[in-house]
């Protein structure tokens, strides 16, 4: 496995209310094998496809915490993006710490309070396969404060930014390195309420987005949004039976 690359999403886990649930839904839904850590690391379980880690997942730890799906992004100094975070008007939830021998991971907020996290990998890189059907593809961040968040992924990760249009709305690309690594989503116009916080989306490639999606509905989760093409494939939005929010892209690349 190659050492990932500073500033790239490379790893995702959700926090959930019901973890036995989440297990039995997501292995159903993208073929994934669960691997449950021991007591050290408090039932933390690693999905595998094909063998190899994809995401992970884990109790809630603490009450009033949410059941979501979180980014991470690669690091390999998490005290140096932590430092960034606090001087550009992030906020610094959980202050960067060794998890054992696996590396050392940190939790913010940026702005305008969407959550993110960062991996500074050590025995445990992240995930070792990326685009193809059960694997992450793609990471968005959904926000009202556009000019915000560009200033402050800008300044601590060094991330470009390119306008395009996805779906005929206003979208922007995070480009690393020359290279397109994230999403930027304005939450403009109707679909997005006032209860709506900003959050980073997760998508998970798979080969067909309506089987994905009735697969969900049958497995007990929802439809949030149903299967709709754009240029670069088809995608949905959806929640497990607990109320995490993913999305899945058929066609991308």
């Amino acid at each position: 496995m190659t050492v990932p690359t500073p500033g790239v999403p490379n790893w995702v886990d959700l926090a959930t209310s019901d973890l036995g649930g989440a297990i039995r839904f997501y292995t159903e839904l993208f073929g994934w094998t669960a691997e449950v850590s021991g007591d050290d690391f408090g039932g933390y379980t690693t999905f595998l496809l094909n063998g190899l880690p994809v995401a992970g997942a884990g109790p809630l730890y603490g009450e009033g915490q949410p059941t979501t799906w979180s980014t991470y992004i690669a690091t390999d100094d998490a005290d140096l993006i932590a430092a960034r975070v606090a001087a550009t008007g992030g906020k610094v939830l959980v202050a960067p710490f060794d998890v054992m021998d696996q590396g050392r991971m940190a939790a913010f907020l940026d702005p305008s309070g969407a959550p993110f996290s960062v991996w500074e990998g050590g025995m445990m890189r992240g995930a070792e396969v990326f685009d193809v059907p059960g694997a992450l593809t793609w990471n968005e961040l959904n926000t009202r404060d556009v000019d915000g968040a560009l200033n402050f992924y800008g300044a601590v990760f060094g991330w470009t930014f390119r306008e395009t249009a996805v779906g005929g709305l206003p979208y922007l690309l995070c480009d690393n390195l020359y290279q397109p690594v994230a999403g930027v989503q304005p939450m403009i116009g109707a679909g997005w309420t006032d209860d709506v916080s900003p959050y980073w989306l997760v998508y998970f490639a798979v080969g067909d987005c309506d089987v994905a999606a009735d697969h969900t509905f049958a497995l007990g989760g929802r439809i949030l949004s149903p299967p709709t093409t754009i240029a670069i494939g088809r995608y949905a939005v959806l929640a497990d039976p607990q109320g995490a929010i993913f999305a899945v892209l058929a066609g991308r690349r």
